[in-house]
């Protein structure tokens, strides 16, 4: 490592000087940077010599631009087979966020300082707490694959996101998102209720499945008749659609599961089952169509439905069909107020059904415990559970059964 004086003259006979910084680097290149200024000559000689010994230098000639490491990103997730809506993801987060503010600046520039300053640009952009932990997280698998390219040798993210931050983050998210509440994110029982009764045509034993298997919305739309067990009441879950109507495995090894259903569900699914659209699978010999059943709630060709499908045409029209609505801002022609369907989405009847199996007999649920209560809802951990769920929880310290217990004890 040395670091000399350079003087010249331009060709219009201007003189000029500048320092430069001589070294080799961790794989044996020479290397140099030029410099206005000997401190910042020495700063950098100082860094450079530390990072070379740690094995953590990338000199900016080898480095790539945030931008350029990004599309190397998006091409190993497609060569990992990754979802398209996953891939659709990285491209959106690196257009809109990342790309914006940090696109040109060089892997070997990205610090933790820099890292926090995106993090700062991106809140005062109009980005919410948890979109800017989302796109760190983005950030973080970018820098991860540009390390195992070669291109850089250190992670910031990583580093910024350490565990007390972390900590930090979850209790932001938490205070942004709220706890799930009754009558506001998971539906009463007199709203499922008027929802049931209110349903019809193919919609009707779709959403019944829905309340009483608290399925996702993907793993709906890739049931198949093969799945459903009428004679020991069985839902088996073991794949998924994607929002581009492509099969593939569930979301976690836990996803993977079989769900006990009542009746209603049986019911709803045989009577449904006779008149459900089938699939063409090819040609018989005269040259006929043959078709033949295999997803439980597609299209009117037996194809995988639309997501957007089964909330749009199904799920908001049954519950303002049912009364489940509120205000909207917009009115009629005769100036009064439009109602819209008070749930945005699927998602609500899945806290129904996990509300459902928390709630105990006597309040109408099943009241059962959350290992259990996980594996129904296919969540990869019991954190996960009690973390959206947890305060649902009978407490088991209300008056009256802290009264019984002291009857118990003392006689």
């Amino acid at each position: 490592m040395s670091i000399s004086k350079r003087k010249w003259t331009t060709p219009k006979g201007i003189e000029k000087e500048a320092w430069v910084v001589r070294y080799t680097d961790a794989r044996g290149t020479r290397r140099l940077k030029t410099f206005a200024k000997k401190k910042d000559a020495d700063n950098f000689a100082a860094t450079a010599k530390v990072e070379v010994r740690e094995g953590s230098h990338v000199a900016d000639s080898a480095s790539v631009t945030v931008k350029a490491a990004g599309a190397f990103w998006i091409a190993t997730g497609e060569n990992e087979g990754l979802e398209r809506s996953s891939i659709d993801q990285r491209k959106r987060h690196l257009k809109l966020h990342i790309d914006p503010f940090i696109g040109t600046t060089l892997l070997s520039h990205l610090a933790v300082p820099s890292v926090r300053e995106f993090a700062d640009k991106l809140r005062e952009n109009g980005r919410s707490q948890i979109m800017v932990r989302k796109v760190l997280g983005s950030l973080g698998s970018l820098l991860a694959d540009a390390q195992e390219r070669g291109l850089a040798t250190r992670n910031p993210v990583r580093d910024l996101r350490g565990g007390r931050r972390r900590g930090k983050e979850r209790q932001a998210d938490k205070r942004q998102k709220g706890k799930l509440k009754v009558g506001v994110d998971i539906p009463t029982r007199e709203e499922i209720k008027a929802i049931v009764d209110a349903s019809a045509g193919r919609w009707r034993p779709l959403l019944i499945t829905s309340v009483f298997t608290g399925m996702r919305s993907s793993e709906l739309r890739g049931l198949r008749w093969s799945d459903v067990d009428f004679e020991r009441a069985l839902i088996s879950v073991h794949q998924r659609a994607d929002d581009y109507g492509e099969i593939g495995r569930p979301k976690s090894e836990a996803g993977e599961r079989t769900i006990p259903v009542p009746p209603a569900v049986i019911n709803a699914l045989r009577e449904w089952k006779l008149a459900c659209p089938r699939r063409l699978t090819g040609n018989d010999a005269a040259g006929n169509p043959v078709r033949e059943l295999h997803y439980v709630f597609p299209t009117g060709s037996g194809n995988i439905e639309s997501r957007s499908n089964i909330t749009k045409r199904g799920f908001l029209p049954t519950q303002v069909s049912a009364g489940v609505t509120v205000a909207s801002e917009k009115r009629d022609r005769d100036g009064e107020v439009i109602m819209v369907a008070k749930y945005g989405g699927m998602h609500a009847l899945r806290h129904f059904y996990a509300s459902w199996l928390i709630n105990r007999p006597q309040d109408g649920g099943l009241g059962l415990p959350p290992k259990v209560i996980q594996e129904r809802l296919g969540h990869s951990s019991i954190v996960m559970t009690m973390d959206v769920y947890g305060h649902l929880f009978p407490r088991g310290d209300d008056a009256d059964e802290m009264a019984a217990a002291e009857r118990s004890l003392l006689g």
